[in-house]
C-alpha cells in the first residue's frame, strides 16, 4: 500500500514522502493517527503542488540546518555519570543528557533530533549523530567520565 507520510517517522520516512508500507500498519497505524494518508492521483498532485510552493522555504530550513551542524563541527562533550568500581554507569547516558550538555555549551538541540546508536552503560568514548534535517546530520563525540 503506498502512503504519503504527514511527518517524520524513524525508520520510515520523512514528511511528504511517498512509501510503500504493509496494508495493515497503514490502515490501522498511520492512518487513523494522522500520521499519513493513502496515496491516491488527487492525493499526489495536491502533494506536488505543495513541494513546489514550498520548495524555498524548504531551502531556507535547510541553510539554516546547515548553519547548525557548522556551529557543532568540532564539537566535543564531557558528561559526568555515577559508577561502580568497575566503570559501569548506575542507569545510562541518553539523549537527554547530550541535549543538557549541548545546551550548557549555548546549542540549543531538541532531544528528539538525537540518536544513540548503542546504549552508553559503561565509561568510555562515544558518538551520537543530530539529524537536523533530512540531508544534513552531525556526528557529535562524547566522553562518558565518573563523577
Amino acid at each position: 500500500m503506498k502512503i504519503i507520510l504527514k511527518e517524520d517517522i524513524n525508520n520510515l520516512g520523512y514528511k511528504d514522502d511517498v512509501v510503500e508500507v504493509k496494508s495493515g500498519y497503514g490502515r490501522n497505524y498511520l492512518i487513523p493517527q494522522g500520521k499519513a494518508v493513502i496515496a491516491t492521483p488527487a492525493a499526489l498532485k495536491v502533494l506536488a503542488e505543495d513541494q513546489r510552493q514550498r520548495a524555498h522555504k524548504l531551502a531556507k530550513i535547510k541553510a539554516d540546518a546547515e548553519a547548525v551542524a557548522a556551529s557543532l563541527e568540532g564539537v566535543a562533550l564531557t558528561i559526568g555519570a555515577k559508577t561502580s568500581a568497575t566503570g559501569t554507569i548506575f542507569g545510562s547516558v541518553n539523549a537527554l543528557q547530550i541535549a543538557e550538555a549541548l545546551e550548557k555549551l549555548g546549542h540549543n538541540i531538541d532531544r528528539k533530533l538525537i540518536v544513540l546508536k548503542e546504549n552508553v552503560k559503561d565509561v568510555g568514548k562515544y558518538n551520537a549523530t543530530i539529524k537536523l534535517h533530512k540531508e544534513v546530520s552531525v556526528e557529535i563525540p562524547f566522553e562518558v567520565v565518573a563523577e
